[in-house]
């Protein structure tokens, strides 16, 4: 994996924006500068000048210290160019953004998780191409892979930002130390662990899927996972773009094998109750049973480093940690199931032209990944900059070409199966209803 020193990045940076095509202008005399803007630390900034007083407004999911870190992230780009970046972070944001856009009060931009959503504001016209600066930025920055998802009709609509790797289990090595617990490499060996840790007296699963109106999706991501552990990653495709129903067989064995673990009392729901309490529990505070002893295991994304309590030492060595969660066949690869977020406009101001293109870039990347508990696929993040070990992994698996990737498959779904009926369905799931009934009362909500 190569990654490129902050002064490189800094050049690239320049040189793509260098074209000034509306985005990069340099400032005028009429411009009002901000305090630090000339300075030395302003330098790499000066492509993004021109828009002082200026404020973009951006609409996203991500709440709570993650949104902290987030102004923190841009607060130099800020302070440099005089843009006014003011963020607002929502558990509703998958139904309120239509109802802000519909209602014609579309943020300026939104950090969109789901490709299939995107797709709907950019095939009802409401989203704005990405502009010429932000599209080179990205080429430059992201593989294929990754701009492919953002890309509707050949038409580009915007960068990754966040990325994560959701295919980890999280887990306390202390306490596998003291009970002489090992960490598994197999499925097999995953089952035959959890049949331990229940033998000793302690639930060996905890898991959440309530996430207000969003709820339901922590359960998607486990049938996502266990889809490529089930199936090779062309069955997969073909599930999330409906070339087979998802009713299928396929489908149901993926569920079904989900369900060995989530709806099986003997395993769940460590510190909470039991199946029917994973409906009814935050995902935020899902898996913190763990750092008290009353849970074993969490299966849930990289970005869970940001929700365990104060304190907690995220480490091999450490209070909590992550491993792999195994293959069924490892001999049919290592897939990794990931996410990330969007950065699309509804806007196609100088200003909000500016801030896409400075998101996209190995600048941001690197300020960001600084602050902690952040991963991104961005080629320029520099892996000395992620000081959270199990981000580090992360970044190493996202950049690693031999990785099999795919992404959320809820998230690729028309959004009114992806982010509706699929979480509602986990739920009812959860609560007791069966395999065949839940899968057919997806597949029959798919868009005719």
């Amino acid at each position: 994996m190569a990654v490129s020193a902050r002064p490189r990045q800094a050049l690239a940076v320049a040189g793509v924006l260098g074209l000034a095509l509306g985005v990069a202008a340099c400032g005028t005399g009429d411009d009002k500068k901000s305090d630090k803007a000339g300075s030395a630390e302003c330098a790499g900034y000066s492509a993004y000048e021109g828009h002082d007083g200026k404020k973009v407004k951006i609409y996203s999911s991500i709440r709570d210290i993650e949104a902290d870190r987030l102004d923190q992230s841009w607060k130099q780009f800020e302070d440099c160019t005089g843009i006014d970046i003011d963020h607002e972070g929502s558990g509703e944001f998958e139904a309120q953004l239509g109802v802000q856009v519909d209602g014609g009060n579309a943020p300026d931009i939104a950090f969109i998780p789901q490709p299939g959503l995107l797709k709907r504001f950019a095939d009802s016209g409401k989203l704005k191409p990405a502009g010429a600066d932000t599209k080179a930025m990205a080429e430059q920055n992201y593989s294929a892979d990754w701009l492919k998802y953002s890309t509707v009709n050949g038409q580009f609509y915007g960068a990754p930002l966040g990325s994560n790797v959701k295919s980890f289990v999280w887990y306390s090595p202390k306490t596998f130390k003291e009970k002489g617990w090992t960490v598994p490499t197999t499925w097999d060996e995953l089952i035959k662990l959890s049949d331990q840790i229940a033998a000793s007296g302690t639930k060996p699963w905890c898991a959440g899927i309530e996430s207000q109106d969003a709820t339901g999706w922590p359960a998607t991501d486990w049938i996502e996972d266990l889809m490529l552990r089930t199936q090779t990653p062309e069955v997969y495709d073909q599930w999330t773009t409906h070339g087979i129903p998802f009713n299928d067989p396929k489908v149901a064995e993926a569920l079904d094998k989900a369900g060995t673990i989530l709806k099986n009392e003997k395993y769940v729901n460590g510190g909470f109750g039991g199946v029917k309490s994973i409906a009814t529990t935050s995902f935020q505070e899902a898996g913190t049973p763990i750092t008290t002893g009353k849970c074993g295991l969490h299966r849930q994304a990289s970005f869970y480093a940001n929700q365990w309590p104060k304190g907690t030492k995220v480490a091999e060595d450490g209070d909590v940690f992550a491993f792999y969660f195994p293959a069924i066949d490892p001999a049919k690869g290592k897939p990794v199931l990931g996410g990330g977020e969007f950065v699309a406009a509804f806007a196609d101001r100088p200003e909000v032209q500016a801030v896409q293109t400075y998101l996209a870039s190995g600048e941001y990347a690197n300020s960001r990944a600084k602050i902690g508990d952040w991963v991104s696929a961005n080629k320029k993040l520099d892996l000395a900059n992620v000081p959270n070990p199990v981000d580090k992994l992360s970044v190493q698996i996202l950049l690693d070409q031999k990785t099999v990737f795919r992404f959320d498959g809820s998230d690729l779904m028309p959004a009114a199966v992806g982010a509706g009926t699929f979480w509602k369905g986990m739920v009812d799931w959860i609560n007791g209803k069966d395999t065949a009934t839940v899968l057919q009362g997806i597949e029959s909500s798919w868009p005719k």
